[in-house]
């Protein structure tokens, strides 16, 4: 019995299922039942089981649970590596394919720049949409204010019509005496009396009373004056500036605006008139804008803004002086009033700076005309312009001082003066230019009489060397006589020389190279330093010893020997050259001497060629002394020796040229004269001259912009060529800068007088081929917007063309040189001492107005060098122009 009690039987198998839930229906496990799930979790359970006898259903429900799970574990494994897989391929591919950017940032590049041209476009609408609110704002704060003063002044109609009723009603209360009286007699009616409550209402009362007189007062003696727009625009500019420049207009004004709190802090008087007369100075603005202000430009424009808002907001005040004015309106008033003296002082500064500007150049051009004639005692030119010049230069200096104050002005002009002075003055080379050899003439010597200067060049050197006679070394004496007459101060220029050393050494070396490769080689090293001897020998004093030891050492006939014999030797020549020349050359040239020396070349042509260089350099020291030490007596001289020299080259040749050239100018000139009104043409200054009709041609030499032809020339100004031709290149150059920057001020809404030379001095250099580098030059300076830059840039184009083409088909640059000949031809033209003076005086305010401020020293130095010219030119050719003028009066007289 204990046995079968003991055995424990299974249940059927359809019992079971009703006990025991299958495993497809079990949720999945959980994090928390993980560990039930478990492999030992589940052998502990069936240890438990079996050692407590569970049955074996149990136990094979849970090896299918079991199972179940690891079936799914894997099933979720697989899922996840298939996953992996394809995430693999995935990238593989897409790092394989080819990309394509391009297409994808070119739409993006799109969509940028449609965002940035939307957002400017919103930009531009806002500002627009802004600015019309802003003048919608003001139209109806002045309609509204208009409106306000309007209905005050009903108001105000109203009440004293009301006051006038309750008067007339007041005094009908009272019936007229009649025949029959009323029995009762009538009360009289007491007139009441008010009485302050206190001695503080009194005051205030008293107070009241008194500032309301007071103001009542002022008002009425400020509009006594009659100071009202429509008076001052009747009256005539004069007639305004001697009325608000009276005492008892600024007096009355004062009081004025001390009433209304105008004045602020004065410290002084003089800050008291000041502000009495900038608040004048808007009648003055409004009544005359076209005599007070110079141009109509942005600032101009916001000054007449804001004078007439202040007189706007002052008239109020003025109309209803008998009541005392809002803390409002006060408020308004002082920031108006402020705003406009702002304005006027930015205004009035800078109009004073271009004019004290102007001031000084006039100035300084009346002393630079002092000193050119200051000393001249024979010709009595110095006492023809010392008066003149003195009467100028003291109104100009009142009227600087008035600008700039006293002590400011006369440091300016000093200032001025001694700069331009300092540029104008004797340009002396740098180092000691005189040379080691050269002799000196004592105080006491005779000079000798003047003969031609010897050629530092020898006859057989130009026949050997061909490009000698091409490119002289020396100019002839007949142009340094001109060159000389024309500035005292002339010497030959060495930069030319200098700058193309080079292809001078290179030249000198080919033709060296070539003489010596031909049959005549022995000739030719002969005739070199036959050459070199005749150099050396003209930059020493006859007699001396240097002059004996060149004249032994290269002796032609000992040469020849040598070179006959094969004995010459280059190595024993160079040596002495580089011994001889320290002792002969000018201290200024040490270092090219030294750097020959230095010079171990073991080509001997061109070491030749050098040699020939430096000694070509001490032949135009040596001349610039002589020019130095003998220029006195040439200057006597001068003219006489051209009158020879021109009769010698034209003989009894008609002047053809001449004569023609005097025929066009005399037919110029007489047009002019035709073309100028029928009561004018009578004067005297207004007859056709000899002085005038050679001052027309010889500008129309000079200022010109089309190329110039020698066919024009006439043969009295053959030696002026060169001269007459860089002329008219610096006056091309002038009109094409001018009128670039002229168009750039009048973009830019600047003043045309204000003198950009820092840009100008920039574009001087500039070829006119290049467009882009005068915008540049302006914008190193001044920003310019997108639309101002581009309009400026197809002007400058324009103008550049005209440049490159010499003509003048511009509008600008037709002005400008109509400007500049006018200019010229009246300074040059004018005959007494007053005309030149005035002109002097005046030639920079007329340059600067005309848009030429930046080159006004730059005109004025080319009418003195054309007055020199024409100076020399008729004191050596006098009789021939005579002649030309009888001959076409004779031709005249014939035709009539």
């Amino acid at each position: 019995m204990s046995s079968d009690n003991d055995t424990v039987h299974a249940p059927p198998a359809h019992l079971a299922a009703r006990f025991y839930k299958s495993s497809s229906y079990r949720r999945k496990s959980s994090a928390a039942s993980s560990r039930r799930n478990s492999l030992s979790s589940h052998h502990s359970s069936r240890s438990s089981r079996s050692a407590h006898g569970g049955s074996h259903s149990t136990h094979i429900a849970q090896h299918l649970r079991r199972a179940s799970i690891i079936e799914t574990r894997k099933a979720r494994l697989a899922d996840r590596a298939a996953h992996a897989e394809q995430v693999r391929l995935r990238a593989a591919m897409a790092k394989a394919a080819p990309r394509t950017s391009t297409t994808s940032e070119e739409r993006a590049l799109a969509a940028q720049q449609a965002r940035e041209k939307f957002l400017a476009q919103v930009a531009a609408n806002c500002a627009e949409e802004v600015k019309r609110a802003k003048r919608v704002a003001e139209d109806t704060r002045e309609k509204k204010a208009a409106e306000h003063l309007k209905l005050k002044e009903d108001m105000l109609e109203r009440l004293a019509e009301a006051e006038r009723r309750r008067s007339l009603l007041q005094q009908s209360q009272r019936r007229p005496r009649t025949s029959t009286l009323p029995s009762v007699e009538e009360k009289k009616v007491v007139p009441r009396t008010w009485k302050p409550r206190n001695d503080a209402e009194a005051a205030r009362t008293i107070q009241r009373a008194w500032r309301s007189t007071k103001r009542r007062r002022v008002v009425t003696e400020f509009l006594g004056l009659g100071l009202t727009l429509e008076n001052i625009q009747k009256r005539s500019f004069e007639d305004v500036s001697g009325l608000l420049s009276r005492d008892n207009v600024l007096e009355s004004t004062s009081r004025l605006l001390g009433l209304y709190g105008l004045q602020g802090d004065v410290v002084d008087s003089t800050s008291e008139n000041a502000a009495v007369r900038t608040f004048l100075s808007t009648f003055l603005v409004l009544g005359h804008p076209a005599q007070v202000l110079s141009k109509d430009g942005e600032q101009e424009k916001d000054l007449l803004e804001k004078a007439s808002n202040l007189l706007v907001l002052f008239d109020p005040l003025l109309t209803n002086f008998s009541s005392s004015p809002s803390t409002a309106q006060l408020e308004s008033l002082s920031e108006a009033y402020a705003s406009f003296q702002t304005a006027f002082t930015a205004w009035k500064d800078h109009d004073s700076s271009v004019l004290l500007d102007t001031m000084l150049a006039q100035f300084v051009e009346l002393d630079a005309i002092w000193q050119s004639v200051k000393n001249d005692k024979d010709g009595h030119v110095a006492d023809d312009y010392r008066e003149g010049i003195q009467h100028n230069q003291t109104l100009l200096l009142v009227r600087l001082k008035r600008l700039a104050g006293a002590d400011r002005a006369v440091k300016m002009i000093k200032e001025a003066i001694r700069k331009s002075r300092k540029a104008k003055g004797k340009k002396r080379p740098p180092g000691d230019v005189r040379p080691r050899a050269a002799s000196f003439p004592s105080a006491d010597a005779t000079p000798p009489s003047l003969t031609p200067i010897e050629a530092s060049v020898s006859d057989a050197a130009a026949d050997t060397l061909a490009h000698r006679r091409a490119a002289p070394l020396l100019p002839d004496n007949r142009t340094i006589m001109h060159e000389l007459a024309i500035n005292k101060e002339y010497r030959i220029d060495t930069k030319p020389k200098t700058d193309m050393r080079e292809n001078v050494i290179r030249e000198v070396s080919e033709t060296m190279r070539q003489g010596l490769e031909s049959d005549f080689g022995d000739i030719f090293v002969i005739a070199m330093a036959e050459t070199i001897r005749e150099k050396l020998l003209g930059l020493v004093v006859p007699g001396k010893s240097l002059h004996a030891l060149i004249s032994e050492s290269l002796d032609t006939a000992m040469i020849a020997d040598q070179v006959k014999m094969g004995a010459f030797s280059y190595q024993q020549f160079f040596s002495f050259m580089n011994s001889l020349l320290p002792k002969i050359c000018a201290p200024v040239r040490d270092a090219d001497v030294k750097a020959l020396a230095e010079d171990q070349t073991d080509d001997p042509i061109e070491r030749l060629a050098r040699l020939n260089y430096v000694i070509d350099l001490l032949s135009i020291d040596h001349a610039n002394f002589s020019l130095q030490m003998n220029a006195p007596l040439l200057l006597r001289e001068a003219t006489g020796y051209e009158q020879r020299c021109f009769a010698n080259v034209c003989g009894n040749d008609s002047l053809v040229r001449t004569s023609q050239w005097w025929t066009r100018a005399k037919k110029k000139t007489e047009e002019e004269m035709a073309r100028r009104p029928n009561g004018s043409s009578s004067t005297p200054t207004a007859r056709v001259t000899p002085d005038k009709i050679y001052m027309q041609g010889l500008v129309d030499l000079a200022i010109g912009v089309g190329e110039f032809h020698e066919a024009d020339l006439p043969e009295t100004l053959e030696l002026d060529h060169a001269r007459l031709k860089r002329m008219r290149t610096d006056v091309l150059r002038v009109l094409v800068i001018s009128a670039i920057l002229l168009t750039a001020k009048n973009l830019m809404r600047r003043d045309v007088r204000s003198q950009w030379k820092e840009q100008a001095q920039r574009m001087w250099d500039l070829p006119f081929h290049d467009g882009q580098a005068f915008v540049g030059a302006i914008e190193s300076r001044y920003a310019l917007p997108p639309t101002t830059k581009t309009q400026l840039s197809g002007t400058i184009e324009r103008i550049l063309l005209d440049g490159r083409n010499r003509q003048a088909t511009h509008p600008v640059v037709k002005v400008l040189l109509h400007k500049i000949t006018t200019h010229v031809y009246n300074r040059l033209s004018a005959s007494s001492a007053d005309e030149r003076v005035k002109g002097a005086s005046t030639a920079s305010q007329v340059l600067s107005s005309g848009g030429l401020s930046e080159f006004v020293v730059h005109i004025g130095a080319l009418v003195d060098e054309l007055q020199k010219v024409a100076e020399v030119d008729r004191e050596a050719h006098g009789k021939w122009y005579d002649g030309i003028i009888e001959a076409v009066k004779r031709e005249e007289a014939s035709g009539v």
